[in-house]
């Protein structure tokens, strides 16, 4: 009877190791950002692993981020929001302007044009065009909008 309990038990703690790592999905996307050089790769790949990437490569020449992440800690809004706060534009997002005067000299690249009425929301700090809004699930409430 023993024996059949540690079987048992042997065989439930399988299961459940199993069971949370099919939970851990790894999902891989490729995200536009704004830069001119390689201190510009160095600051975004840094930014995309501290917006929760568990890997990040950024390309100088076609401005594309490929980055992997765990679906159940960090989403692309969240690796954009840290790239943004870095001082770099991305696909759906403006940095800043504070954010990107600090960064380096050769790192100021040429920004794409913002106004006001192209926010997706009336609070300053969303930072969305409406081209992103029309396909972020977050838009649908302005939860991209709060702090």
């Amino acid at each position: 009877m023993k024996t059949l309990n540690i079987y048992a038990a042997l065989l439930f703690s399988i299961f459940a190791i199993n069971f949370s790592f099919a939970q851990t999905a790894t999902k891989k996307e490729t995200i536009k950002v704004w830069g001119n050089c390689g201190m510009c790769k160095t600051n975004i790949e840094k930014a995309a692993k501290k917006g929760g990437a568990t890997a990040a490569n950024w390309n100088e020449d076609s401005k594309e981020l490929k980055v992997s992440y765990a679906v159940n800690k960090t989403s692309p809004v969240k690796i954009q929001q840290a790239i943004a706060k870095a001082g770099y534009d991305t696909q759906d997002l403006t940095a800043d302007d504070k954010a990107y005067n600090n960064l380096h000299g050769c790192c100021q690249y040429d920004r794409k044009a913002s106004t006001a009425k192209e926010s997706c929301c009336d609070n300053e700090k969303c930072g969305k065009t409406e081209a992103a809004c029309k396909t972020a699930q977050c838009c649908k409430d302005k939860d991209c909008c709060k702090s």
